[in-house]
């Protein structure tokens, strides 16, 4: 199987209009992205441009929208132009904002994917990152909505929506998604919402920017103030909001996806339980003890990384212990109830992380990392043998060979452990 490249748009491109919610004006420019940034939002109205990077960890909202935020900076009702970025297999990008949310346009996300066509894709020469559904994965949540995701060629979805409304009802489709079909059989599809609802959501401050031209918005006698686009156009409006939800994994998806009642919520449930499925099944290494061990001076029994799965130059990092018996701490911590000591725990998690700083300066065999300091280290589960401990760890900065990480340890999708740490890079 070829693996496919990362890609960008060639060229910027910006559109205007005003949000659902807050019923503010605001400008959206996307902007082409270098290899391995991901889509990160640009708050440029604030000081100082602060970046928000769109996923999973920075949700902060899935009221009647999808939120993110990064500190105090936050942006709202992003699923329209994430689902665009999608369908169109974007992989990178900068996306600038003047307001707090996005731009609601008509409604649909075929503002956002005819914007993607006019300027054009280009190719990255670096592999895509591609989450691939190998066991089924499942979720629920309240009021009969449950997901399922399945191993599949390509990304289908089969949805179901069900309202206690004459003009919706029960409806399902089955759609495939790709640039084509996502254009042709939901990208038009709109946001809607109801009459009733809307004293109440505008106490709220919700749905302020709501109106006939951007919502198919439901009386109790049907549709108010123009036709449907599609029979079934409430589906393909849910279908299309959870492909937006979903991109918020940072990575392509192959998998057949089942869901029945998708919201906000349940979407991003889904997408971290995705996550968790890709941590736990992807183990293949890109580097191995050999490799290894021509970075880090360590030798056994403190070498302590088996393997990396994942790596991106200056920003993560994966890599991957395997818990044995024969563990030489394990005779004596503790006879008949072996567990691995949590400041093993994090040596292990530290190594990791000195594989990524090593990247990032020449002649690295003349180099030697030393840990400074760690911080909010917390040990969240026991380690035990027969576990497998994934290790991620990001660079959150690096100035004059000092540098701060972060980092986490997972079992089974289970955080065990994590800690910041400063370290610094010196000669040997």
């Amino acid at each position: 199987m070829t693996e496919p490249s990362q890609r960008t748009i060639r060229k910027d491109v910006s559109l205007a209009g005003t949000g659902v919610h807050s019923g503010e004006s605001a400008t959206i420019t996307l902007r082409p992205g270098n290899v391995n940034t991901g889509i990160r939002f640009r708050r440029v109205d604030l000081d100082g441009c602060p970046e928000i990077p769109a996923t999973l960890s920075h949700v902060v909202g899935t009221e009647l929208g999808t939120s993110l935020a990064n500190g105090d900076a936050q942006v709202n009702t992003v699923e329209h132009v994430m689902a665009a970025l999608a369908a169109a297999q974007v992989d990178n990008a900068i996306i600038d904002l003047d307001g707090q949310e996005v731009p609601i346009r008509d409604g649909s996300f075929q503002d956002y994917v005819h914007a993607l066509r006019d300027v054009g894709i280009k190719s990255q020469e670096v592999k895509a990152k591609v989450v691939r559904v190998k066991t089924k994965v499942t979720t629920t949540g309240g009021d009969g909505q449950s997901y399922s995701a399945t191993m599949n060629r390509g990304l289908t979805v089969v949805a179901s929506i069900d309202f206690e409304h004459s003009a919706i009802g029960r409806q399902s489709g089955e759609f495939s998604i790709d640039l084509e079909s996502f254009e042709t059989e939901l990208a038009s599809a709109r946001t809607f919402g109801f009459k009733k609802d809307e004293e109440e959501l505008h106490d709220r401050g919700l749905a302020l920017g709501a109106s006939l031209d951007n919502t198919v918005v439901l009386g109790q006698d049907g549709v108010m103030g123009g036709e449907l686009r599609f029979p079934n156009e409430f589906l393909r409006h849910k279908v299309g909001d959870l492909i937006g939800d979903l991109a918020l994994l940072g990575a392509r998806i192959e998998a057949r996806i089942v869901a029945e009642r998708p919201s906000h919520a349940g979407n991003i449930e889904l997408a971290k339980a995705l996550q968790t499925h890709a941590r736990d099944t992807n183990r293949e290494a890109i580097v191995d003890t050999a490799k290894i061990m021509q970075y880090l001076p360590h030798r056994y029994p403190m070498l302590l990384v088996d393997r990396i799965t994942e790596y991106e130059a200056g920003k993560r990092i994966v890599g991957i212990k395997n818990v044995t018996i024969n563990e030489p701490f394990f005779q004596g911590h503790y006879p008949g109830h072996p567990v691995m000591p949590g400041v093993l725990i994090i040596e292990a998690m530290a190594q990791v992380g000195g594989l990524l700083l090593m990247e990032e300066v020449e002649k690295h065999e003349d180099k030697v990392v030393y840990f400074m300091s760690l911080d909010r280290v917390k040990w969240r589960k026991p380690v035990t043998p027969g576990d497998t401990i994934v290790f991620e760890l990001e660079l959150l900065q690096f100035r004059r060979q000092v540098c701060k990480l972060k980092g986490q340890g997972f079992v089974e999708g289970t955080l065990v452990a994590e800690a910041e740490m400063m370290a610094t890079i010196v000669d040997r």
